[in-house]
């Protein structure tokens, strides 16, 4: 579960498994995470096997990621957690949904 654990991998292999990606087009299509974390990520995620990084060495420097095949074996899994979230995503929302509305709570009340 730690190989694809984390909040922006699953979002990252969904952009890569649309085929080779450089950093900043992953950075375009992930806005919300930052460039740390995202290297950060990705480093994770090569260190697993689960995707593969060309460094081409040329100026400016040029890297692209591209799924491995080990990463490959992942995409039913994705698919079927993206299924489920889609299924069930509603559902859960209700669930998490505060009891009482946030200006009901006392100024000074513990949690």
């Amino acid at each position: 579960m730690s190989v694809i654990g984390g909040l922006w991998k699953p979002l990252i292999l969904f952009h890569l498994f649309a085929g080779k990606k450089r950093f900043m087009e992953l950075s375009r299509a992930i806005p919300n995470a930052t460039q740390r974390i995202l290297t950060l990520q990705l480093r994770e995620l090569e260190a697993d096997g689960v995707i593969v990084r060309h460094a081409y060495p040329q100026i400016p420097p040029k890297v692209e990621y591209e799924i491995s095949p080990f990463g490959q074996s992942l995409g039913p899994v994705l698919l079927s957690l993206r299924s489920w979230g889609n299924q069930y995503g509603a559902a859960i929302e209700g669930v998490l949904q505060p009891h009482y509305a946030p200006e009901d709570r006392q100024p000074n009340a513990c949690l």
